[in-house]
This record gives structure tokens, sequence and C-alpha cells, in this order.
């Protein structure tokens, strides 16, 4: 059997566990990954990290402070191998930890996208977890964390990588593995080890850590009331912790305006309500009079960071998840590269002028984004399928990531369905993105891209280049100048 071909992705912020985990990673035994890509998610990074390891192909990115989902998507555009397989930079790799993933790629079907790992946290015997060691240790018992997960990268490319609204390492693997599993994949169990030492956190780390609940507020938006249940996260508090922030601030304003027994009574409501928090995080840790104070403190704090951080979600990242969808599809050569006919050459890539700024301020606008390119080279026998698919891998590592890319492989001859003009292209991506065809706007630089629009009933948009026929100038409903200005028009009529 062919050993699967793997990159290892490491988001960081430049934390000394890195070093240890490259080590580790440098004394598994197993196959040695193709690449092993580290992304600096510093805003400004101080000084370059140091990656140098014996026999490790490393290879340092820069993010820029976006957040780990942004570093990960950074990353896994960057590889070229099938699989992807991420790994926390405080993760320690088991001495067969690369056998151990060799192992659980092998054989894997196509239905299947990821493969999680195993892991354990190690805890002081003899006493009872603090919070945080609690919160860690969480983690073996977790659905689908990154710490340590392979995702077949066609997979990835398929449903657009990580969300980078998700600026903190908190539901952003839930997310990715629920799109997956919408999309039709499976998610594998792996039997591979990783250790997650308990990483050094500074007492308030919990007040901190409430900046998730906006995160909350995206997921209850994109998949309902039962998202919970669907990610295997654990209940919240949100309702109670809701209850007490209105008691706490209905008590004074009652007060004030001389209902002293209402407010006495929602005094005592928060009163009951805080206690009960606190003791439910301090029943179970070691009990030192350090832990009590920052517990009962916190626990004061974090019901209302909580709501203002859900209602945060709630105003600025649910209405993103909620509103009406539009797509846009692209052609790809003469649209979004210069166009260098049946080019099967990673390295003739060459982006047209503006593309990335274009295609960047429709991700800003959460505009999914896909290919839909004619391919005649492979029915031709000019090249092949594994040729185009380096080529797009390519492109995107120029343009940024992209929800999908749909060809067609057929040459003229054949007849088929999806060659453009005809519609099959953009009615498959439309499926695949989840927006009914007349949601979609197409843009290219020949006749047959709008025509294959206006046959699916999307809306096409011609951005013409010298070889674009006047005739085909003409008979385009919407002509743009660059893609730029197209892409102006998508946004007017959104």
């Amino acid at each position: 059997m062919t050993a699967p071909d793997f990159a290892v992705v490491v988001p960081t912020t430049g934390r000394p566990s890195l070093r240890r985990l490259l080590e580790s990673l440098a004394a598994a035994g197993g196959p040695r990954p193709a690449q092993i890509i580290v992304v600096d998610d510093r805003p400004e990074p101080a000084a370059p990290l140091v990656v140098e390891q014996a026999g490790l192909p490393v290879k340092v990115l820069r993010s820029g402070g976006r957040g780990p989902a942004a570093a990960r998507n950074t990353g896994w555009l960057a590889a070229d191998a099938e699989w992807i397989a991420f790994l926390d930079d405080d993760l320690v790799c088991a001495s067969d930890w690369l056998s151990g993933l060799e192992c659980d790629l092998a054989g894997l079907g196509p239905e299947v996208a990821a493969s999680q790992g195993r892991l354990s946290v190690p805890l002081t015997a003899g006493r009872r977890r603090t919070d945080w060691e609690r919160q860690v240790a969480g983690l073996t018992a977790a659905r689908w964390p990154t710490a340590d997960m392979a995702f077949r990268r066609s997979a990835l490319a398929q449903v657009g990588g990580f969300d980078e609204r998700f600026r903190i390492a908190f539901r952003e693997d839930s997310d990715l593995a629920l799109r997956l599993i919408q999309a039709g994949f499976e998610i594998a169990q792996g039997r591979r080890q990783g250790i997650h030492p308990v990483p050094p956190a500074p007492p308030w780390i919990s007040l901190g850590r409430q900046r998730g609940n906006a995160y909350d507020a995206l997921m209850l938006a994109r998949y309902g009331r039962g998202w919970r249940t669907l990610a295997g996260a654990p209940p919240g508090r949100r309702s109670r912790h809701a209850a007490i922030t209105l008691a706490g601030l209905a008590s004074p304003a009652l007060w004030l305006t001389g209902r002293r027994r209402w407010a006495a009574l929602a005094a005592a409501t928060w009163a009951a309500g805080t206690a009960e928090f606190a003791w439910a995080r301090i029943a179970p840790g070691p009990g030192s009079a350090a832990e009590v104070a920052t517990m009962t403190v916190t626990s004061v704090l974090i019901p209302p960071l909580a709501v203002w951080h859900w209602l945060r979600g709630v105003l600025t990242l649910a209405p993103s998840a909620a509103r009406p969808r539009l797509a846009v599809l692209l052609d790809r050569d003469g649209t979004l590269v210069d166009d260098v006919p049946y080019n099967g050459n990673p390295a003739a890539v060459s982006l047209r002028p503006g593309v990335r700024t274009a295609l960047d301020r429709l991700r800003r606008q959460r505009v999914p984004l896909a290919v839909v390119s004619n391919q005649s080279g492979v029915g031709r026998g000019l090249l092949s399928e594994r040729q185009v698919e380096l080529v797009n891998q390519r492109i995107e590592q120029l343009a940024g990531p992209l929800q999908g890319w749909f060809v067609c492989p057929h040459s003229p001859e054949a007849g088929c369905a999806c060659r453009k003009p005809q519609p099959g292209l953009i009615l498959r991506a439309a499926a695949r993105l989840g927006v009914a065809p007349a949601d979609c706007v197409v843009i290219g630089d020949i006749g047959a891209d709008v025509e294959a629009a206006a046959a699916a009933g999307a809306r096409g948009i011609l951005v013409p280049t010298p070889a674009t026929l006047p005739e085909e100038v003409r008979a385009a409903s919407e002509v743009a100048p660059h893609l730029g200005a197209a892409v102006d028009l998508v946004l007017a009529r959104r």
C-alpha cells in the first residue's frame, strides 16, 4: 500500500512550547512529512521564530495576527500534500506519532475527509485539579479538536477551509467539522497519540475565555438550537448568566426608583446565583486559598462578561450567518490568471492584476467563491487531471481560499452537459455551495461564460481581454473593464 502523502501545519503565536513540539516530531518514528509549515500568527513579530530541527523540512509563513483559523488556512493553502495534519504548538508527539498517522490515513476512502488523533493530558497525581487543568483535560473527550486533526486537502478546498470569523481558538474546529459532514463527508477516529501538557496560564484566564460566547452566537445562527448536540459541546450556562446579570443590573435601578423590596429581591437573586456559580467552580478544585479567591472574584465577573460577548456575537457575527447568501463563480484562464494554453505547470501561473484585492473584498463580505473552468486539455490528452489540480492549487495559494473547483475535463466533441456554455458547472457549483443558481454571479472573459450563466438562470458579467471577441462584448448584458469593477457591480446589487 502506498504511504499517504501528508504535510504538517502548526499555527503559533511564538510560544516556547513550539520548540518542544518540533523536537518531538523530529524524534518520532515513521515517514517524514512532505512539508512542515509553521504559521507565525503574531501581528508584529519582535524576533523570528527558531524552528531549525534536524531532518525536518520546516517552512515559516506569516498570517498577520488574524487568529488560528486564518493561520491554518494560510498553512494548508501553501501545502501541496494530499493530507494536511494540523498540530497545536503546545502538543507533544508520541514517539510513534508519525507511524501512527501513516496507519490512520492508509486506506481511507474518498468519503473520509479527516482523521482525529487521540489526546492525553498529563496531570499531577495526588491532588485535585484546578479550574484551568479541568478545562484543558476536557480536550481528551472533545469532538474534533484541531490540536491533532488531519484533513484531506481536497475536502478543505471544497468547504473553503476554516471560517476566519473565528478569531480565537474556540469552535472553529467544530464549525469546520460540521460543514464537512453537511457536505457528505465522514470523520474517522485514528489511533495515533498526542500529549497535551497543561500550558501555563494567568489566574484570570477564565475571563478572557468569555470571548468564546460571541462564537456560540455564530454557531446558533448557523446550525440552529441543536448546535451543541451536533458539535458535542457541553451544556452552557447562558440563561443563568443572563438571569444573574439582569438581577445585578435591576437591583440598583429598583432601589433608585424607590422599589426597595423589589431591589432587595433582585440583589438576593444576584447573590444566590453568583454563589451557586462560584461553588460549582470551587467544589471540584484543590481548595487552596489562592484558588478560592480567584474563583470567587472571577465568578462575580464572568456572568456579565459572558452576556456582553454573547450580545456582541448576536449583533456582529450572527447576522452574517443568517442573511441571504450570494455566490460568485469565476472563470479561471483569462479571468483569475493569464491564459497559458493547456497549462500544466504551476510555475507558469500568474495572477491577473488586482485579482487578490478583488477577491479579498468579496471574502470580507462573506461571499462564497468558486471556480468554474473548461479544461479540454485533459480530454484531448494534453494534460492530466493531476496537472490541472496542481495548477489550481498554485492559483489558490496566490488568490486565497476558494470554496470549490468545478472543472469540465471533456473535449468539445464529447457533447457533455458541463462544458461552458452549457450550464452544468454552474448548477453543480450552486448545489455544492447551498445557493440557488439565481443567487450566483458568474464572472468570465468570453461569451461562453456569460452564456453558461444565462443557461443556468444565473447572472453573468463579462470582463473582456484582448482575446474576447467584439460580438461577445456586444452580446453581454453586463460588462466590466476589470475584475475589481465586476466586484463593484456584484456588491452594488447585493
